[in-house]
């Protein structure tokens, strides 16, 4: 084999698939948590629809201090070494979202970054060195994202703004 051929295939990285959602059955592993667990009044839900994509909908309310919805699922320890981008295949209602990571899934902060979605099916990449830590929407002074493994993803809506949404997830990865 040349040289270049093998060294070409060398430093070609397989993505790591976090979770494809038209390969499960049930989502029993996602757990959403909305702006209730502090007295607002945002609902949502995750669920399945027939052509196998995850569909995660609801409304963000600002009532009693309210503002978002979001749904986690825990990974375990994932190694993801040398990977340097989050691509997730999503058809989204036109709103900004956020994707988030946690390193341990204790860890009391997310590494948050933000994407916009177009209301058509679109492959989102997000690098994870641009991942900023965040606690209660508020950047913490500590360094972005450098792990090398994680154990919680999540997906949050909250534009300041009462509104419904509806993203569609088809697979997320690790690249």
């Amino acid at each position: 084999m040349p040289y270049l051929i093998m060294l070409l295939l060398l430093t070609m990285t397989n993505p790591l698939v976090l979770f494809d959602f038209s390969k499960t059955s049930e989502l029993s592993d996602w757990t959403v948590v909305n702006d209730d667990v502090m007295g607002g009044r945002s609902t949502s839900s995750i669920t399945l629809d027939p052509e196998g994509n995850g569909v995660f909908e609801g409304t963000v309310s600002l009532e009693n201090n309210g503002g978002f919805s979001s749904v986690r699922y825990r990974t375990g320890s994932t190694n993801i070494a040398g990977l340097k981008k989050v691509g997730i295949r999503l058809k989204g209602d036109g709103k900004r979202y956020q994707f988030r990571v946690k390193a341990k899934a204790s860890d009391y902060f997310s590494y948050v970054g933000y994407f916009q979605t177009s209301g058509e099916w679109q492959l989102v990449e997000i690098s994870l060195q641009n991942l900023y830590p965040a606690f209660r929407g508020r950047r913490l002074s500590e360094p972005n994202f450098s792990g090398d493994s994680i154990e919680e993803i999540a997906i949050l809506i909250g534009n300041n703004k009462n509104e419904a949404f509806k993203l569609e997830l088809d697979q997320i990865i690790v690249k």
